[in-house]
């Protein structure tokens, strides 16, 4: 960065905003790589500052994304601006009634255990590569993982060595969103999954130290697989082993996190245990603030119906006595 640059006014509003939403609790690693990327532009164009057309010629080098991805990330100059606006009323701030219009998400794709299955046997068939000695095993591992533990996908990417006790089955997440940290006991199979990778991990060349990463490569040297990299990894056993929504559309590796969600739901329902006094449970394994968030993943399916309406009719069936009136 020029030294322009670095000393100008901007560049030290950035700083302080960073540092200020930090000291919330908050941590802004996205946050900050956009800016960062809004900086690297000021600078190509031998500028310290922004304003209207700066910040258009920025919304342009973005026009290959998504509209709600252009629109998160121009909200998030905003905030920055809105922010810098206290203390320099005449800074510019962007218009959001300009900014690209929100598009609709598109729903989360729900499956279950027979496609888990197919996944898995098409992971044990992958070819390993020069860098990535254990693919076959960390796919496998990952898949088992997101969808009996509901992980997000940073708190997979980021457990190290530490972080695993495959003796008692215990991942420890460290710091994840909100900065909460919990310990996710794992089922009796996932455990053993774990068990089996760790044989493999623990072998030499790869590095036995205890912050190393459990996913790794050796691309150059020992380290973790990326978000890039692990996405690309499982929509290939998704396209492989035909996991598609009704509407064809590939699953996400965040839809490991809904699928595990609705599938507890689901097992709730057909052992006749007490889903309710449940939800708080399941929103403390998956590392939620409150049930309200957890909430969000529950999304209806016909086979969570089904089970719902057989449980009412077996306890409340014989209330309802001949047709209508």
């Amino acid at each position: 960065m020029s030294a322009t640059l670095s000393a100008s006014a901007f560049n030290q509003a950035v700083d302080r905003y960073l540092q200020r939403q930090r000291s919330l609790g908050r941590g802004y690693v996205h946050e900050e790589r956009v800016i960062d990327a809004l900086r690297l532009f000021l600078e190509k164009n031998t500028c310290t500052d922004l304003d209207q057309a700066l910040f258009e010629g920025w919304c342009v080098s973005q026009g290959h994304l998504s509209a709600n991805t252009r629109r998160n990330r121009q909200r998030i100059v905003r905030n920055f601006c809105l922010y810098r606006q206290r203390t320099e009323p005449s800074c510019f701030v962007p218009d959001i009634n300009r900014f690209p219009r929100r598009s609709p998400h598109a729903p989360p794709i729900i499956f279950g255990a027979a496609e888990v299955a197919r996944m898995l046997a098409i992971a044990d068939r992958l070819a390993p590569t020069s860098s990535s000695p254990l693919r076959p095993a960390v796919m496998r591992l990952a898949v088992v993982l997101l969808y009996t533990a509901g992980l997000r996908r940073g708190e997979l990417l980021r457990l190290t060595l530490a972080d695993v006790n495959a003796r008692y089955g215990i991942l420890h997440i460290r710091a994840s969103k909100f900065h909460k940290s919990r310990i996710v006991p794992l089922s009796p199979d996932a455990c053993r999954e774990l068990r089996l990778y760790l044989r493999k991990r623990f072998r030499s060349p790869l590095s036995h130290s205890a912050d190393s990463p459990l996913l790794c490569n050796t691309k150059g040297c020992v380290r973790g697989y990326t978000g890039t990299g692990l996405r690309e990894g499982v929509q290939t056993l998704f396209q492989i082993a035909n996991v598609r929504g009704p509407d064809g559309r590939i699953p996400r590796v965040h839809d490991f996190r809904h699928s595990f969600a609705v599938g507890s739901l689901l097992r709730w329902y057909q052992q006749g245990a007490d889903v309710q006094s449940n939800l708080p449970k399941l929103a403390m394994y998956m590392g939620h603030v409150s049930i309200v968030s957890t909430a969000y993943y529950l999304r209806w399916i016909p086979q969570l119906s089904a089970a719902a309406s057989d449980r009412l009719e077996r306890h409340f069936g014989h209330l309802i006595t001949g047709g209508a009136a």
